[in-house]
């Protein structure tokens, strides 16, 4: 690490956001191009620059900052240069120079101690002797308190952050609750938060210490998909991270509900925002699930009718409806079995409907009933599904334009958190959703917050039509929405199980039914879509993995090497994504000196590059241009999971330009990487909702709780023409045989029948 002194003669780029800034520093008899973190840097400041030289193969030598101190001018030919620099409004070069000319080195202690006096410089009033003071003023609080952060290694971008977040109040939070800082700013948890108290001398078992371990502690679990924790767990998790004795956390939890912080129920701890998700889903599902028919002006509970065949819990068909459903299938030369036409009777007769089947039962049959019916009726229908792809697979489908459920609700990033924990929609209980007939697919990829804000959006009297298969895996947000839905049995509900003709030409749908039942199967190679290749050499299955990309699979699917997609159970490892990712890259999008590159953390991102979006960001703008490169769309929010392919990168921009589904191009300045990962090969979790023209899973052996059946279930239904094993048969049967999930705590079942208990009547 080099420290380097110099004044900044010209801001190249600055990201105003962040701070990521390129700049000049001249130091004695030299130029140097510094690259980093710099907010609140300006032009003609001198700093001193803690960093290390890089050699960057388009602009040279630089110099990449890690720290950066402003030092305040000491002579004459310093303060003129900074105040005419621009960094002081309304002070260009001509001004510096007379007012350095009237007070020489003593130029910085009169506009500190006697701002007045700059009044008598031609051209100044004392307006603007007041103005130039309280600009210096602030910039030096900045600057004091950068430096005060940075004697506890907080980096510049953080140390911007809480210095906007708590100005001068800032010191009196380090010295008396650094955990603050954890609850109250985007990037710092309670590992730093805790690293800080310590530097600072803050006790071990101090109550804010112990107070900030739990909440930290029970937001780690909604992470791992949960809504609450049992509380002893919760209590044996927080005492290993403080080291501290549970008799001594327990306490704490009481003041954490008193804070309104968190909700204990028996012998289970919520964090408040989601035991009352649950809470307001289980309301406004009991609202919207009333029993209608097409031009009903009366609910259910004011006529005092029961739906036919609901008296006794059963689901039998509507004979009116069911011949007309009859009628109008064969007019449209479609054919729906018994199950089918009960599941669109339900559909039509109730408010909220849920539809479940596995891949080839005829779902995507069913809702393209479903619509052609409403729409016979003059309803307005609204299709959604979670993600971008499985909107255009369900557009595919059916020939209706379905959108994500963050579009419908018209995500409104202005109004968004700046931490973006928390998302604001449009369309919400005072503005709700314009539509008679909504039908949701993919629902076992929704989080109990995006299920909140769809039923916020939903008027009583709206259809809300639920579609899923519930053997997929769990939402990656907290929550098993769609499985508790199911569980509660408060809903008409229906699952189709017969596996229609064609789907039973494909093995693949085929053995992800024998599968999901525990069944084993074939793996003879004796299918034309499904096959195990088996290899035990990690290195000769890199090998196989890049020649079926490359050579086999594109002519086998008629598609191309980027959307043939290599799955696999982990993060980590030899065959995890991200080691998969490096080497896949090489050989699927090598360098050739004619893409641009750009190096950032441990990879290389290049032109043309697979990348998936691994956080919400619902600041993100996106725009979709013409060919003549007219803007013809725009709107906000990339979504975890969201995949696209780098199309540009520019250097002196500091971004990079990615193109997603729907020719949605989003540009990205370098500081922003970390959102961004290689995603030649994912995780099985990140590709739910997608449908690929072939999968590609490397399977060798791994953690029993992640190897299950579960996991290889959804991993085989995401390949629409083939799937390739590349590992061991005695993998494949483990998996198969292996029932264990993770499993999540969650109590929207439970909150569903209680409310159903305590309704009136």
């Amino acid at each position: 690490m080099e420290t380097v002194k110099g004044y900044v003669e010209h801001i190249i780029f600055q990201n105003n956001e962040n701070g990521y800034t390129v700049m000049n520093l001249m130091t004695e008899g030299s130029e140097i191009i510094c690259v980093g973190m710099g907010k609140g840097l300006t032009q003609g400041e001198n700093i001193a620059v803690q960093g290390e030289y890089v050699d960057h193969p388009v602009y040279g030598t630089q110099l990449k900052m890690a720290s950066f101190q402003v030092v305040v001018p000491k002579d004459s030919i310093g303060m003129e240069r900074y105040l005419g620099s621009g960094a002081i409004k309304g002070v260009g070069p001509a001004l510096a120079a007379r007012i350095v000319r009237q007070f020489g080195d003593d130029t910085f202690r009169i506009i500190e101690e006697e701002p007045e006096r700059l009044a008598e410089i031609r051209g100044v009033s004392e307006r603007k002797a007041r103005d130039i003071a309280v600009q210096m003023e602030e910039k030096r609080d900045l600057r004091d308190a950068l430096v005060f952060l940075q004697q506890y290694g907080i980096s510049n971008a953080l140390a911007v952050k809480i210095y906007e977040t708590y100005g001068a109040n800032l010191y009196g939070v380090m010295k008396e609750n650094p955990y603050r800082l954890a609850e109250d700013i985007h990037g710092i948890g309670f590992r730093l938060a805790d690293e800080l108290a310590e530097k600072i001398g803050i006790h071990t078992d101090s109550d804010y210490r112990i107070r900030s371990g739990i909440f930290y502690t029970l937001l780690q679990t909604v992470g791992e998909g949960h809504c609450y924790f049992p509380m002893e767990s919760l209590l044996e998790r927080a005492g290993k991270l403080l080291g501290v004795a549970k008799e001594h956390i327990r306490p704490q939890l009481d003041n954490l509900m008193m804070d309104k912080k968190l909700v204990i129920k028996g012998d289970n701890v919520f964090s408040s925002s989601y035991y009352y998700a649950e809470l307001n889903c289980a309301r406004m599902l009991e609202e919207l699930n009333i029993w209608m028919r097409p031009g009903d002006s009366e609910s259910p509970a004011e006529s005092g009718t029961e739906p036919p065949g609901r008296e006794n819990g059963g689901t039998g068909l509507d004979p009116e409806v069911a011949e007309h459903l009859k009628k109008l299938a064969k007019s449209l030369h479609m054919e729906l079995d018994e199950l089918q036409l009960r599941a669109v009777t339900e559909a039509i007769h109730n408010g909220l409907f849920i539809l479940s089947g596995g891949p080839g039962t005829g779902k995507t049959t069913t809702i393209n009933m479903m619509i052609r019916y409403f729409e016979a009726e003059g309803l307005d229908i609204f299709l959604a599904a979670p993600t971008g792809r499985a909107a255009k697979r369900m557009t595919e489908a059916t020939g209706f334009e379905a959108r994500t459920i963050h579009r419908m609700l018209e995500l409104n990033s202005a109004l968004s958190d700046e931490d973006t924990k928390k998302v604001r929609f449009e369309r919400n209980e005072e503005n709700p959703l314009e539509a008679d007939v909504i039908i949701i697919d993919e629902m076992s990829m929704v989080d109990i917050q995006l299920f909140q804000a769809l039923l916020k959006a939903v008027a009583p009297g709206t259809r809300l039509v639920l579609v899923g298969d519930v053997n997929q895996l769990p939402s990656v947000g907290p929550g098993q929405v769609l499985r508790d839905l199911i569980a509660s049995r408060c809903f008409p509900m229906v699952e189709l199980k017969k596996i229609f003709r064609q789907a039973e030409e494909s093995d693949i749908i085929v053995n992800a039914h024998r599968i999901n039942r525990g069944e084993q199967i074939a793996l003879d190679n004796k299918s034309k879509d499904f096959f195990l290749l088996e290899r035990n050499d990690i290195n000769v299955i890199y090998k196989h993995m890049i020649q079926l990309i490359q050579e086999k699979m594109p002519r086998y699917v008629k598609a191309t090497p980027f959307d043939i997609q290599v799955l696999t159970p982990m993060r980590k490892g030899p065959l995890g994504c991200e080691t998969l990712n490096g080497i896949l890259q090489r050989y699927l999008n090598p360098s050739d000196g004619r893409k641009k590159e750009h190096m950032s953390g441990a990879g290389i991102y290049r032109e043309g590059d697979k990348v998936m979006q691994i956080r919400n960001n619902y600041q993100l703008e996106w725009e979709i241009v013409s060919k003549y490169g007219i803007p013809v769309d725009r709107g906000t929010g990339v979504f975890n999971g969201d995949m696209g392919r780098i199309v540009e990168i520019q250097e002196n921009a500091s971004c990079l330009v990615v193109e997603y589904d729907e020719q949605r191009r989003v540009t990205y300045p370098f500081s922003l990487l970390e959102e961004l990962e290689l995603s030649y090969a994912i995780t099985i979790h990140k590709s739910q909702g997608s449908e690929y023209p072939a999968v590609v899973m490397p399977l060798l052996s791994g953690p029993r709780m992640l190897f299950n059946r579960n996991l290889l279930y959804t991993a085989i239904t995401r390949a629409k023409s083939c799937v390739t094993i590349l590992g061991s048969s005695a993998t494949v049967r483990g998996m198969i045989d292996n029932v264990s999930e993770n499993r999540r705590y969650t109590a929207l079942a439970a909150r569903i029948r209680e409310q159903y208990e305590n309704a009136p009547g």
